[in-house]
């Protein structure tokens, strides 16, 4: 049996679906109002703060997925983040059970530096200390052998269904909204995105290689990188239509917060906007190099026909 912590939004979602169709039918899907996918899925109701929940989560699995997330919120962030991390490896090391956490990259430097899986943690605001935090957690106990684990890495989503990201809040919910188009702080850096079924099928794929554990692996992305400008043409190009945009300012950004909460737990994100982000998931693509990677021309038109569907 496979489990997966945290089962309610996209990337879990989509995982469910690639360990049904291509490894394991028999999963259990764990959070506190886990909903079936497949007519076969075990469902496990449990609260992740709660070390015995955890545990009898966990129980009889051969490998969990903590694919956990919550709502952008810094004293939330704090308050639950490490400990449901903590819970998860002392029930991944009590049953023996393999753990594949599924990870962002808020914890490295918001530059133009580019981004490997030895890159060094440089976390710069709340949120960012709290990955770092849980990150370091697991690979303290990778390094001391307590438990076998590996850590799935991807950088911004963008992508069908539930996804949520800045890219697909701003452009594509826009789009679909018949709003106008916004890109936040600068339309020309370089954006690594990855498509969500992507890193959801890379994960399974890394969570049942045997040697892929012990050790951090960058989820695969396209390498073409577009800027905010070209990709807006490009989605310009497949649905037919041009897409205006306005830039959002940081001083725009900044005034908002002052009346929005989401705007104000977004600014430490911001500022990775002002650079190129150059996620680099070459160690994957070399290990893996049958897997097949969703082009943003195959991804954008997935969008287009989800809204719009014939």
């Amino acid at each position: 049996m496979q489990t997966i912590l945290g089962a309610n939004g996209q990337i879990a979602e989509e995982l469910t679906r690639e360990l049904y169709r291509n490894y394991i039918k028999d999963i259990r899907l764990v959070s506190r109002n886990p909903k079936k996918i497949h007519e076969t899925d075990q469902l496990f109701s449990a609260n992740l703060m709660d070390a015995q929940a955890t545990d009898k989560a966990v129980e009889g699995s051969e490998v969990a997925y903590l694919t956990v997330g919550l709502p952008m919120n810094s004293q939330l962030w704090e308050d639950q983040f490490p400990i449901m991390m903590k819970n998860t490896i002392q029930a991944c090391k009590k049953h023996n059970v393999k753990l594949v956490f599924f990870d962002n990259t808020y914890m490295y430097a918001k530059t133009s530096e580019l981004q490997t899986e030895e890159s060094t943690f440089v976390p710069t605001g709340r949120k960012s200390t709290v990955r770092a935090k849980m990150a370091a957690m697991l690979l303290n106990e990778i390094d001391n052998k307590t438990i076998e684990a590996v850590i799935c890495r991807a950088p911004e989503f963008y992508g069908p269904n539930k996804t949520q990201s800045i890219t697909n809040t701003l452009v594509f919910e826009n789009i679909q909204q018949n709003k106008k188009l916004k890109v936040p702080l600068r339309d020309n850096t370089k954006r690594t995105l990855i498509w969500t079924p992507d890193a959801s099928r890379a994960m399974a794929l890394i969570g049942n290689t045997p040697d892929a554990y012990h050790q951090t692996w960058h989820l695969p992305c396209d390498d073409s990188r577009p800027t905010y400008q070209e990709l807006i043409n490009l989605t310009s190009r497949i649905y037919g239509q041009e897409f205006a945009y306005s830039i959002v300012e940081m001083w725009q950004f900044q005034i908002g917060s002052l009346f929005n909460k989401k705007l104000k737990e977004l600014l430490e994100l911001l500022p990775r906007y002002k650079h190129d982000n150059i996620f680099i998931s070459d160690k994957f693509k070399t290990k893996f190099p049958n897997f097949k990677i969703t082009t943003f021309e195959n991804g954008i038109t997935q969008i287009k026909n989800e809204q719009n569907p014939q």
